[in-house]
């Protein structure tokens, strides 16, 4: 479902004060639900999605407990990606990885490889040192400034 139609909904479920609306397209069903805050959800295949809106509060807010105190954050330079996509930590399936936590690196070394739009973009090291932390697992999405690799 297009993401224009469902921000429509979702405008017209907060300015109507309905409680909830199911609308199936196809093979696609969406079911919006106001929150008892006042904040729409969508449930999608039975998965909740919450729509990007700065003025809302995240959709699991309300439900999550009192979230555990974070541990501290390690110390040390934090290499991010680059790009959106998916992270490879080996250059192909069976093959080793690039580099494993307390190998050095030198500066310009491939640490891994990150999959956009078809294309394998290798990520180097901008630093030389340790590494102390791979922070993504492999195969995992990953976001542009997220961070991938602690080096010291």
């Amino acid at each position: 479902m297009d993401l224009r139609k469902l921000k429509k909904l979702i405008d017209l479920v907060q300015e109507s004060g309905i409680g909830e609306i199911e609308i199936t397209e196809g093979e696609e069903k969406v079911r919006i639900s106001r929150q008892p805050t006042g904040q729409p959800m969508i449930m999608s295949s039975g998965f909740p999605m919450q729509m990007g809106n700065p003025g809302m509060a995240p959709a699991a807010a309300p439900l999550a407990p009192a979230a555990p105190v974070a541990p501290p954050e390690p110390t040390g330079h934090t290499l991010k990606s680059p790009m959106v996509g998916t992270f490879y930590r080996a250059p192909s399936p069976g093959a080793p990885t690039f580099i494993e936590v307390g190998q050095n690196v030198a500066k310009g070394q491939t640490l891994c490889i990150i999959e956009a739009m078809k294309l394998l973009n290798e990520i180097e090291s901008d630093k030389a040192g340790v590494v102390k932390a791979i922070l993504v697992e492999n195969g995992q999405p990953v976001e542009y400034g997220q961070p991938l690799f602690l080096i010291e």
